[in-house]
């Protein structure tokens, strides 16, 4: 393009362009399937999208069902608010955060005990999509087998959403997985500025 083009025809000119090769991606995806979803990284967010996704399923009528790994120590606004909502599953299945158990013994069988419930979700095609709160952490402590819960998370119901959350997700799951995030820190009030964690935001 030329450069003597005033700035918004240059605008309009891209945004075209964008416009032709948006219409063209959307054109060849043609496949209906069920997403497995993978949100880790460092940074926050990866719960509060994996309830984002929740709430639009119910939006759309659909059946969720939610397993949250490692939490459970104390209570969250996403537990009161969802728990009780038609179409919804939850199970509050871990006993807080690891530094504070400190009984791995315990720890596993919280996990194991919540995969449980997680596998026969994963089974049923009544639940449209599947949240599995912090499982990368059970995974990354091997509270669980990795292998059962790849092949699990593979062999479940065609058009199943699953979206599993928690930093340090293995290398097995990202190559499992069709969509993976990644979030990163830029700032942190709790790190930064020793902000304690606020309903709403965090609780």
């Amino acid at each position: 393009m030329r450069d003597d083009i005033n700035p918004e025809d240059r605008h309009a000119w891209r945004m075209q362009k964008k416009q032709q090769i948006m219409r063209e991606r959307i054109a060849r995806a043609d496949k209906d399937q069920g997403i497995l979803l993978v949100l880790t990284g460092p940074g926050k967010g990866k719960s509060s999208s994996g309830f984002g996704m929740l709430a639009r399923a119910l939006g759309h009528g659909m059946k969720v069902g939610v397993v949250q790994f490692i939490k459970g120590a104390f209570s969250t606004g996403e537990e009161a608010f969802f728990r009780h909502l038609p179409n919804v599953d939850y199970h509050v299945m871990g006993e807080g955060y690891t530094w504070d158990t400190q009984d791995r013994d315990r720890d596993v069988a919280a996990a194991r005990a919540a995969w449980q419930i997680a596998r026969k979700m994963l089974r049923d095609d009544s639940y449209q999509l599947v949240l599995l709160d912090e499982l990368n952490i059970a995974l990354r402590y091997d509270y669980l087998d990795r292998d059962t819960v790849l092949d699990d998370l593979q062999n479940r119901p065609a058009m199943q959403h699953a979206v599993v959350t928690g930093r340090y997700a293995p290398q097995e799951l990202i190559e499992l997985a069709d969509t993976v995030t990644e979030m990163k820190v830029v700032k942190h009030a709790f790190k930064d500025q020793g902000v304690r964690a606020q309903k709403g935001v965090e609780l």
